[in-house]
């Protein structure tokens, strides 16, 4: 499958980072976690108090993961490269998924892990999921491989700061599939500056981001769409590189995917009961929208429901809510246990294939009852037969008119009545759209609140 991975629309700004921070890492380390402002906004030391992303596994399908880089070592699984077919936590050509990885569960390094880059879930673990990049000559479908093996790998949310080409039938089912699971699927909305979001973060029970700087405003090449979801930070955001000691600066819908998949497992690993669909929930009640913008009709275009606000997602009062929450639910894959949903509204529990006509357990009864019957006729018959040959003459007890007489049907208690055919139910009807009910907005001052510059600064 030809994709580009979502940063690339900004690689200028990337290579240009990379250098710089690749001619003295000694010396900018400290700088480099000074210029994480997002940890700064998010008041990532309260949010560590409710949670650190525990007990929880995001999958990151991109570029490889060196996971020997001193910002993430002992926080990457082996995973699987796609490319090659050996581990996914190698380091690898591109830069993408190290830098995603380490917005999610970077635990820098130093003396206190002080220096490098800090991710939003520190304690979270990377499943790498290593795929091809564009120009590699793959232009059949893999993202569905890509989905099946991170559910399989038991990650609770796979993060895809990726911008497939196109999308195929099967990897609507392995999206689908993941839903089944109950997995968190994240996905960046695209970097065109286009009226239209990416066609991967357009699928439903996608949670699609849009990108904003530290003011709260929206990035002028983030895509929208009535379909956006969230916004999170995406400009100017620092991350590890694959090689050990440099850094990276850069824009982009990736950036804000990875935020948003680390606020979910933050969350994830607070309320283990929670569905992906509750916590899908719990970010788009507890978003929030700059100065000026909070009169907007939610979801918005550009930001959908708002840019998220980790600390008040974990904290503040909010109902779980239906299942789905505000995803809407995947068309259903028809193979059951590889892939397939019952598709419904937000509401329904997800099941195997109905199948048409009467069930198993109906036939074996039926069948039952037939034999039961047929055997009590013999009986009856038998016994009849006895009763001409030894019995009294016609006209007496065990003649015509009395019991066991010529047209006796012996009736079992309550007879059986054949049920009725099976009822196809009607077809599926949408979900209406995903009711806000009153966004917790961002009050000025308060622990966590996003934006923490305003706008202008």
């Amino acid at each position: 499958m030809s994709f580009t991975r979502t940063l690339r629309a900004v690689g200028g700004v990337v290579v240009a980072g990379a250098l710089l921070f690749g001619v003295a890492p000694t010396a900018l380390a400290d700088q480099n976690r000074d210029d994480q402002w997002p940890l700064k906004a998010f008041d990532s030391q309260g949010v560590w108090k409710e949670s650190t992303g525990e007990g929880v596994t995001v999958a990151v399908i991109d570029d490889p993961v060196n996971g020997s880089h001193p910002d993430l070592k002992g926080n990457v699984l082996p995973g699987k490269s796609f490319i090659d077919g050996g581990r996914g936590d190698r380091k690898g050509t591109g830069d993408h998924g190290t830098g995603m990885a380490s917005l999610i569960a970077g635990h820098g390094h130093g003396a206190g892990n002080s220096d490098g880059v800090m991710g939003l879930a520190p304690d979270a673990k990377i499943l790498p999921v290593a795929s091809p990049e564009v120009g590699t000559g793959v232009e059949d479908s893999g993202l569905s491989d890509w989905i099946r093996y991170a559910v399989d790998h038991d990650a609770s949310i796979i993060n895809m700061s990726i911008n497939p080409v196109y999308i195929t039938d099967a990897d609507k089912r392995a999206l689908a599939y993941a839903s089944q699971k109950d997995v968190l699927v994240v996905a960046g909305a695209g970097n065109d500056g286009e009226n239209k979001l990416s066609e991967l973060a357009s699928i439903p029970g996608v949670v699609s981001v849009g990108a904003v700087d530290k003011a709260g405003k929206v990035w002028a090449k983030s895509n929208s769409g009535s379909q956006l979801m969230l916004s999170a930070p995406g400009v100017e955001i620092t991350s590890a590189s694959a090689t050990a000691g440099q850094y990276r600066l850069a824009d982009g819908t990736s950036d804000s995917t990875a935020y948003v998949s680390a606020a979910a497992a933050l969350l994830r690993s607070k309320f283990p009961d929670l569905t992906a669909g509750q916590i899908a929930n719990r970010l788009v009640k507890s978003a929030g929208l700059p100065p000026g913008k909070k009169g907007l009709e939610l979801p918005d275009s550009h930001y959908g429901y708002g840019f998220i606000q980790p600390f008040k997602a974990l904290t503040a009062e909010i109902p779980a809510g239906s299942k789905n929450g505000p995803l809407k639910t995947p068309k259903a894959d028809p193979a059951v246990g590889t892939g397939g949903t019952i598709a419904g509204n937000g509401d329904q529990q997800a099941s195997g294939q109905q199948e048409e006509g009467l069930g198993m357990g109906a036939i074996v009864g039926i069948a039952v009852g037939v034999l039961v019957v047929v055997a009590i006729i013999v009986i009856v018959v038998v016994r009849q037969k006895k009763n001409d040959r030894n019995g009294p003459p016609p006209g007496g007890s065990g003649g015509f008119g009395g019991p066991g007489g010529p047209g006796f049907v012996p009736q079992l208690p309550g007879s059986y009545q054949h049920p009725a055919p099976y009822q196809q139910p009607g077809p599926y009807q949408q979900p209406g759209p995903y009711p806000h009910s009153g966004a917790y907005q961002p009050q000025p001052g308060a622990p966590g609140t996003f934006p923490s510059v305003p706008p202008g600064q």
